[in-house]
């Protein structure tokens, strides 16, 4: 077993974490994708100490030396509470596990906390318009470079080959890879405040209306909201979905939200309780409905079942705020009514953004 350790250098990520000294980066290469015929030769670890980030490796140079490198890292762990990962949900803990099972060595991760990169930046992939979020294309994103050019299953054959051949430039190729995944790792943790945008809600700070002319010079009318972020994002983001758009720096965003000055209709659940009335255009409940002539009503329906009102509305993708409207009955988009008073409502308006950057991040519907 080979063990080697080293600085990382000048890495400040500007993601805040509560306490790191206490958080522990996992990367693991292995001998392939079943933990049932593969085995893991080296195991790399990320960790800050001393006012800087470090990194250490524990290296099987040999097919014999596995038990020993997991040995190694389960009796380094202590002082570590937060495991740091990237898609090892799938993939590094599962053949860890599996392995150190083999081998009668407890899996020392099950009390941690864990946080897997991979997953929490997924649902922001369409948001943020990346075509992949593997881990390099991650790095691409924030600019980070790399000297490694290879991916963990090309490296299967250069470790084969090494263990024949015992060259040292096979080995630090290996070491490389590694290493650089772990320094990818902790480059890439401020790309969380992406995720934070949809797990934390962001603040209010200010709620106008603005009037402006569409590209038909019609007068139209939209909410703007004006953000505090739960943290500071390290690149600007802009996306815009539904005629709701939403652009950000820093901890600072803005997000425009179209107001729709028209008649819509609430239509009522219990359409059997209500009659419609045709000349009207609209259902009222038969408690008053018996007083109406029977050839000026008849039983409502779902479809019909509404009452009608002209006002300012603002697009809901959910039942958020009641009651809701629609244009007509089979329009998926709902709608609540939009009052002026409610500018001053900042715990309403917080609420709301959330809802409009969830949709945001399922790229509209």
């Amino acid at each position: 077993m080979e063990t080697n350790t080293y600085i990382f250098g000048q890495i400040q990520p500007s993601y805040a974490l509560t306490d790191p000294g206490s958080v522990f980066f996992l990367d693991i290469e292995t001998t392939g994708f079943s933990p049932k015929s593969a085995y893991v030769y080296l195991i790399g670890g990320a960790f800050y100490g001393e006012n800087q980030w470090q990194g250490i490796q524990w290296f099987a140079d040999s097919p014999g030396e596995e038990k020993n490198i997991l040995k190694a890292l389960s009796s380094y762990l202590s002082g570590f509470s937060t495991l740091i990962h990237f898609n090892g949900t799938r993939f590094d803990l599962p053949f860890l596990k599996s392995r150190m099972e083999l081998h009668g060595i407890p899996f020392p991760f099950d009390g941690f906390c864990s946080i897997d990169l991979y997953a929490r930046i997924l649902p922001c992939k369409s948001f943020l318009r990346l075509q992949s979020c593997r881990q390099k294309a991650l790095e691409q994103f924030m600019k980070i470079h790399r000297e490694d050019e290879f991916d963990g299953g090309q490296l299967i054959k250069v470790y084969k080959s090494y263990l024949k051949e015992r060259e040292p430039e096979q080995l630090s190729l290996l070491l490389l890879h590694n290493r650089e995944d772990l320094q990818g790792m902790v480059q890439l943790l401020p790309m969380l405040s992406y995720a934070d945008l949809f797990d934390h809600s962001p603040l209010v700070t200010q709620a106008e209306t603005n009037q402006y002319l569409d590209l038909e010079n019609r007068e139209k009318q939209e909410l703007v909201l004006r953000l505090s972020l739960p943290s500071r994002l390290p690149l600007p983001v802009s996306f815009h979905a539904n005629g709701c758009f939403f652009t950000a720096e820093e901890n600072r965003a803005l997000l425009r939200i179209p107001i729709y000055l028209e008649e819509m209709k609430h239509f009522y659940d219990n359409y059997k309780e209500y009659d419609y009335l045709p000349e009207e255009d609209i259902a009222i409940h038969r408690s008053v409905s018996s007083f109406v002539a029977k050839d000026h009503r008849r039983a409502a329906s779902a479809k019909n079942c509404y009452m009608r009102k002209h006002s300012s509305y603002l697009p809901q993708w959910d039942v958020l705020f009641t009651p809701f409207f629609k244009q007509r009955y089979d329009s998926p988009l709902l709608f609540f009514e939009w009052k002026e008073e409610m500018k001053k409502d900042r715990e309403a308006l917080s609420k709301y953004a959330s809802h409009v950057l969830y949709m945001l991040r399922l790229g509209g519907s």
